[in-house]
């Protein structure tokens, strides 16, 4: 791949969603989705990889007990809020660019990986969370936060006809009703713990969310 067109990748600018995203991030936080974010990261320890970080809205929720957190976001307007969050933050961060499917990190050297919101708007979910295996140690947590599949058929196919349409395009790539929870597993992790919830507290295609924790094995 040529130097030019690796840096098109891993930029992957979508400037008017980082103009909404944090708007949108700001709504969902004055709803209640704030204590969501600490309970995603309560617990961690050492080196942490937080993928598709966005304008930094978790990093003040980071326990003191991360020595560092290297966090990766493509999009240039978010990344630039994420250096300024981060030099708000209590522990110590780094903001690099990147993509999922290509973290800038050695493999096994990474104690925690976290997805926030993130796996729903990934070209290729299956790579990601490779990827996220790969720069885990052994026995390495995944934390995750994200979108569930509908658990009724009739919201289920409301959902993949919004993903087939309108939505994806009305909110930086976003598929609603893609299964997570599935997919981390068929990555090779093992799910320790899921809660499903909705949020808002209501039964619509948008309401139905996963967070939990995932590890990763001591093979490969």
């Amino acid at each position: 791949m040529s130097a030019a067109r690796t840096s098109r990748k891993m930029s992957r600018g979508r400037p008017l969603f980082g103009r909404i995203y944090p708007k949108m991030a700001a709504g969902m936080d004055r709803g209640g989705m704030t204590e969501r974010r600490r309970e995603l990261l309560a617990g961690l320890t050492g080196e942490v990889v937080e993928v598709g970080a966005g304008h930094g809205v978790n990093l003040a929720h980071y326990p003191a007990e991360v020595s560092r957190v290297v966090a990766v976001e493509p999009e240039p307007r978010l990344r630039a809020q994420a250096q300024a969050a981060a030099a708000e933050a209590a522990v110590a961060v780094e903001v690099v660019p990147g993509v999922a499917e290509r973290l800038p990190v050695a493999a096994q050297s990474v104690d925690a990986v976290v997805f926030c919101m993130v796996l729903c708007s990934l070209p290729d979910v299956g790579t990601a969370l490779a990827e996220a295996r790969r720069v885990l140690k052994p026995g390495g947590q995944l934390r995750f936060l994200e979108h569930g599949r509908a658990d009724t058929p009739g919201l289920a196919r409301v959902q993949d006809v919004l993903d087939a349409t309108i939505w994806p395009l009305m909110v930086g790539g976003c598929h609603l009703g893609r299964d997570a929870e599935a997919a981390i597993g068929q990555a090779g992790f093992h799910i320790d713990h899921v809660d499903r919830f909705l949020f808002p507290p209501s039964r619509t295609p948008v309401s139905f969310h996963i967070l939990g924790t995932a590890v990763r094995d001591g093979e490969g």
